[in-house]
């Protein structure tokens, strides 16, 4: 069995898991503890050591894939999404080997969700531009054309409005902080994705995210010409979007 470790850090908690690549499913249980508050590089290697060690898989020499919120460009970080802004320009990728004593994949969070739901998920066999969003803490995107990814798109960083970053008027986070209802929600997503929709004609949007599960509440209310579905692995499409990136 294909087998590999896939790590999604985000800015409110950290994920691991066993991945099964064949199915695109976790084989082991989904392991998560909160992001260290503040989200330094000492402090987010200190908690992947600790869900590796509860998976018990920190002397495996299965291939490791670790997600996180950031540009990431020849395994440096080059942004920093809702962690230390000691991330900016840092190598993260030889920082992680070094602190975990072994080589690993790194990549961009959405980017591995979006590799995930191409591989087994929503937009596997979709011709053409899929355009995922996670929408989380903040929002993160994926391009994917034909199925082949183009990497460290952010749409969340777009200016809009009186906002700076568009995540900080249209993410799950900004529901939950002033506590809007699932319509009033829906209309801050219709701008952002009307507006994601004039600027590049996408043939599929997938919504991905913890809040997907609760797609119902609020993907009828979108009007849009593209179709718009919510992820299949949800929250888990990090961990194995990172796992399956591993061992390419």
């Amino acid at each position: 069995m294909a087998k590999a470790i896939g790590v999604d850090i985000g800015g409110t908690g950290i994920k691991a898991g066993i991945v099964d690549l064949k199915k695109g499913a976790l084989e082991s249980d989904r392991v998560r503890v909160d992001t260290p508050k503040g989200a330094s590089p000492e402090d987010v290697l200190k908690a992947v050591n600790e869900v590796l060690g509860t998976l018990e898989v920190r002397e495996s020499d299965l291939p490791l894939g670790v997600a996180f919120p950031a540009i990431v460009k020849n395994g440096k970080t080059l942004s920093a999404a809702n962690v230390s802004d000691a991330w900016i320009g840092f190598e993260a990728e030889k920082f992680f080997e070094d602190g975990l004593g072994r080589h690993i994949t790194f990549v961009n969070d959405a980017d591995a969700a979006g590799v995930a739901e191409v591989r087994h998920g929503a937009a596997r066999d979709v011709n053409g531009l899929t355009i995922l969003a996670t929408l989380g803490t903040g929002i993160g995107s994926a391009f994917l054309y034909d199925g082949v990814l183009l990497p460290n798109t952010e749409l969340g960083h777009l200016n809009f409005g009186e906002y700076e970053s568009v995540e900080t008027f249209a993410a799950t986070s900004a529901r939950e902080r002033e506590g809007l209802s699932w319509s009033e929600w829906a209309e801050r997503l219709q701008k952002f994705y009307s507006h994601i929709e004039f600027l590049f004609s996408p043939d599929l949007f997938v919504v991905g995210g913890g809040v997907s599960k609760h797609h119902a509440e609020f993907l009828p209310l979108l009007d849009l010409a593209t179709p718009i579905v919510p992820a299949v692995h949800r929250n888990n499409a990090g961990i194995l979007g990172a796992a399956s990136l591993a061992t390419r």
